[in-house]
């Protein structure tokens, strides 16, 4: 495979560097990719990231992932409007560890091959480098007017910015400068790769080496990912979507890929995922033919949710999006987490019971009218019931002299009812 050809089709590439091409035609070369450290979780905002660092070594070269321990206890200020908070070592040793377990799922790091990736850490070369010779021996190379040109100094020194750019910022594209050269310097590490917001960042390195080593080395950035709406990627109104399963659930993951618009879904499959060209261009003919069946959407949610949680987590997060419309469904509802029934019924109305009057019993016109307000009245409830209009753990209940009791608990202290086709509420029982 030719790596800047599978990314032009991809549509992943924004701006590369003159001669980036043919180094990489000439020989296996050594790339970088740096990560934020600040959270001990990737976030979907990453993926496309990542995913370059996975075509660059599929094509025989090796990547290198870079976690800024350094340059994370700086804040770079790219696309910032604040100064963001500082990390002690240890958390950032941490975060660390959690980030590289989920690079592994997309890198190989522990094969013989020549090309097998590294993670390494800029704050293990930083750390030992006092102020005194970083002024001397990278900031002499770089002169106050190229760092002021740069977008991401000039927007926040305009006005973007309530307190303006602080030294510690206005330094970053020297730390992350100092990086490239010093992966020049031990690895002979060629090429930067970063989102197109990192551009200034990137050539303030290709300038350190230049001026410093007199060495060639080159640049490639990906497109920030947008949505055909013009939204932000990978947020939504409770936050970031996570790559660990403690943060965003495997079953709200593969909500958010299923949900993309039509517009949106083509675009992600060619980003998010290995499938080919030709697989890609057979499944939007397909959805063509009938968006109603959503195939891309499909695709794309199975191929990431397995990518990122595995095949079983895929399955239960099928299964799980299954229970809302299936009238067969109570099997599966039972099997669920509490996680996970919470994402799915999240924001529906909830009621709280006595787990002592559960273990005792409560007949289901109490439970339904008195113990909670699933109707209002028990003459309502009982008319309901026996008219096949209430169901409990999606099972249709038609005998008004039931016992509500410990045996219908999910996952030990929850009863969903069901009333009508749509209206759901969720008990707890505590």
């Amino acid at each position: 495979m030719d790596f800047i050809e599978e990314l032009t089709w991809r549509g992943m590439i924004h701006t590369m560097m003159p001669g980036t091409d043919e180094q990489l035609r000439k020989e296996m070369t050594t790339a970088y990719l740096g990560i934020d450290p600040t959270a001990d979780s990737l976030h979907i905002g990453h993926l496309c990231g990542v995913m370059m660092l996975r075509h660059f070594q599929r094509c025989g070269h090796k990547p290198i992932a870079l976690v800024g321990g350094a340059t994370g206890m700086i804040g770079d200020p790219s696309g910032k409007s604040a100064e963001r908070n500082l990390l002690d070592e240890a958390t950032l040793r941490h975060n660390q560890e959690a980030i590289k377990a989920q690079l592994a799922r997309f890198l190989d790091f522990e094969s013989n091959q020549p090309n097998r990736a590294e993670l390494v850490n800029n704050y293990d070369w930083m750390k030992d480098v006092s102020f005194l010779d970083f002024a001397r021996e990278v900031g002499k190379h770089i002169t106050v007017n190229y760092m002021m040109a740069k977008d991401s100094v000039q927007k926040r020194l305009n006005g973007e910015a309530r307190d303006g750019l602080s030294f510690t910022e206005f330094t970053y594209q020297l730390l992350q400068g100092f990086d490239f050269y010093h992966l020049y310097m031990t690895k002979n590490c060629r090429l930067q790769l970063g989102g197109s917001d990192q551009w200034g960042n990137i050539t303030t390195g290709y300038e350190l080496v230049r001026r410093k080593a007199g060495g060639e080395v080159f640049a490639l950035t990906c497109p920030l990912i947008t949505k055909a709406d013009g939204g932000k990627f990978g947020k939504t109104e409770s936050g970031n979507i996570w790559l660990d399963a403690r943060y965003t659930s495997p079953y709200k993951f593969y909500q958010f890929w299923l949900n993309v618009s039509d517009a949106d879904a083509e675009k992600y499959l060619k980003i998010f995922t290995f499938l080919t060209k030709e697989e890609i261009e057979a499944l939007a003919a397909e959805h063509a033919q009938n968006p109603g069946a959503r195939p891309l959407q499909k695709r794309l949610a199975r191929e990431v949710t397995v990518m990122v949680h595995g095949e079983d987590n895929y399955n239960a997060a099928v299964e799980a999006s299954a229970i809302l419309f299936s009238n067969e469904a109570r099997e599966a509802l039972m099997r669920l987490d509490e996680g996970t029934l919470l994402d799915i019924f999240e924001g529906v109305p909830s009621f709280s019971v006595a787990k002592a009057d559960v273990e005792a019993g409560i007949p289901l016109l109490e439970f339904l009218a008195t113990s909670t307000k699933v109707f209002p009245s028990k003459g309502e409830a009982r008319k309901m019931v026996q008219g096949n209009g209430v169901s409990i753990n999606k099972e249709k209940v038609t005998d008004p002299n039931l016992n509500v009791d410990a045996s219908m608990l999910i996952a030990g202290r929850y009863i969903l009812v069901q009333r009508g086709k749509k209206n759901y509420y969720l008990v707890t029982v505590d």
